[in-house]
């Protein structure tokens, strides 16, 4: 006869504390909790290394070991309060606030963005169709393909901006096409994948049912490929952000966030907060264009997949989100 040892018998109930300190972990708290817990470690660990750099007249010796502290200094570093400092003034006097400035710059930069972003993930979807039903096609313009991504995007945009100029008389047409460049090669490499890699057996049902190469492409491919598409889209969002400011460097176009890097660039000794300022702005359109399509893939593939972590912080998101509508609406 077995009998139950004594540490199961006397191991107590996880008390009430620490099964709602579990589940706020595991939802939407959690989360937050981890986010600003990084975000403080990266604070902290920015305005240490000036301190450090500070008190070490920015020289570290360790042993025989020297270690220059010069990137500390306040040229290279600025302190996070300067920059916060600096999105709230003017940079110029009696105008704008330079957050406001920097807004309507990335709603430029951006705009371009989604365009670029479109027209390549269209090409995109239809070179990894065509690669799926023909072979042939596939071997013939793959290399093709992979070999448009070794040329430097700092070498074509200059030429794709002429090319505009001359044929549509704009050079923000062009800037567009440089977004779509970097954004199609992704999405053709994971959609292909996703069509490629369906069950057999799957195929193979369907091919019983007499099913035509259409119905098969909607109705199993395709949606086998949704999820590929999508982490191929995660990776070009903030690509297509960081394309579309090379695109605006040889344009000479001030609208977008390209023209504000070269503008405060120009005047970073005098003022660095500001480039650092834009950077940041910068770094927050690439967050929010990455976190829209990370929703959009939760409400298109929730299905494909198990919940997890992220399920239950978007589902706490837009439960609230539904509560507080109605109340600004009122």
């Amino acid at each position: 006869m077995s009998t139950v040892p004594d540490s199961q018998l006397s191991t107590p109930a996880p008390s009430k504390f620490r099964l709602a300190l579990q589940e706020f972990l595991d939802g939407s708290g959690g989360t937050v909790l981890y986010f600003v817990v990084i975000v403080l470690c990266l604070i902290g660990g920015w305005e240490g290394a000036k301190w450090l750099g500070q008190e070490t007249d920015y020289r570290l010796e360790l042993g025989p070991v020297r270690i220059s502290l010069n990137i500390t200094r306040d040229l290279n570093m600025p302190h996070l309060k300067d920059i916060a400092e600096a999105l709230s003034k003017p940079s110029q006097r009696q105008g704008q606030p330079l957050i406001e400035i920097l807004v309507e710059k990335a709603s430029y930069t951006l705009r371009l963005a989604v365009i670029g972003f479109t027209i390549g993930t269209l090409i995109g979807l239809a070179l990894a169709i065509l690669f799926a039903h023909s072979r042939l096609l596939e071997r013939g313009l793959m290399p093709y393909v992979v070999a448009s991504q070794t040329v430097p995007i700092l070498a074509l945009a200059p030429m794709v901006i002429i090319w505009s100029e001359n044929l549509f008389g704009s050079r923000e047409i062009g800037m567009p096409m440089i977004t779509a460049y970097l954004a199609f090669f992704p999405v053709t490499i994971y959609t292909l994948r996703g069509l490629s890699d369906v069950p057999p057996t799957a195929l193979e049902l369907m091919k019983s049912y007499a099913a035509t190469r259409r119905e098969i492409l909607w109705k199993l491919r395709f949606p086998n490929a949704v999820p590929y598409i999508f982490t191929a889209l995660k990776i070009t969002a903030p690509a297509s952000v960081v394309g579309t400011i090379i695109a605006e460097l040889p344009t000479g176009i001030q609208d977008g966030l390209g023209g504000a890097i070269i503008n405060f660039a120009q005047y970073y000794v005098s003022g660095p907060s500001r480039l650092w300022a834009t950077n940041f702005v910068t770094a927050m359109a690439g967050i929010l264009f990455f976190v829209t399509v990370a929703i959009t893939e939760w409400l298109v593939v929730r299905w494909k997949r198990p919940s997890n972590r992220l399920d239950r912080w978007i589902d706490a998101f837009l439960k609230n989100l539904r509560r507080v509508v109605p109340l600004l609406r009122d």
